[in-house]
């Protein structure tokens, strides 16, 4: 794999800062600058299910045939999928979002880098797993927690949503270390 643009790369001081992985994935650096864009691309970042152009015009408080227009341009970029062809309509594609997170982060960490937060966050997903005695975030009924333990139903959801936040972040870091040893790249290439 080629290295990147230099100017693509982070400098010694940005390598010594923990990620930000609520920056990360400035999805909206892909396509920012014009508002009506934006406005756009708001939209689809919004979008649970798939919706149609009618709905996204409305999301994003624009005319039907500008959100035509910039949903073939997103989904030509990968940023939306299209589902269907009548009427047309389009989900967000996560995993065209992950992707870029995965690249910033090996654009600017390096590998011994990216396993010391891969480090850092193993342990808190551990920290977790024992503080609410279970292998998995979603094994945890937050009512149950809540009425065991005395705290309200709002604080044990928030140690439960960062819990799965810390899995999320393994997940990108993973992926990235995995990208970094070549072994995705060297599969892809040797086809």
């Amino acid at each position: 794999m080629d290295e990147p643009n230099s100017e693509l790369t982070a400098s010694a001081e940005e390598r010594a800062e923990s990620p930000e992985f609520e920056s990360l994935t400035p999805p909206a650096e892909v396509v920012h600058g014009d508002r009506t864009r934006d406005d756009f691309f708001d939209a689809v970042l919004g979008l649970d299910s798939p919706a149609t152009v009618g709905d996204v015009a409305e999301y994003a408080g624009h005319g039907v045939d500008a959100a035509r227009e910039y949903l073939e341009w997103f989904n030509r970029m990968g940023i939306v999928t299209r589902v269907t062809e009548s009427p047309a309509t389009y989900k967000r594609n996560q995993e065209y979002l992950n992707w870029r997170r995965v690249q910033r982060l090996r654009d600017r960490h390096t590998t011994d880098e990216l396993l010391d937060y891969l480090t850092a966050e193993t342990e808190r997903d551990e920290e977790y797993s024992e503080v609410f005695e279970a292998g998995s975030p979603n094994a945890v009924s937050i009512v149950a927690r809540a009425s065991e333990t005395g705290r309200s139903v709002e604080e044990v959801w928030e140690d439960v949503s960062a819990w799965k936040t810390t899995r999320r972040r393994i997940s990108l870091l993973e992926r990235a270390l995995r990208t970094d040893s070549g072994d995705s790249t060297a599969q892809r290439t040797a086809v």
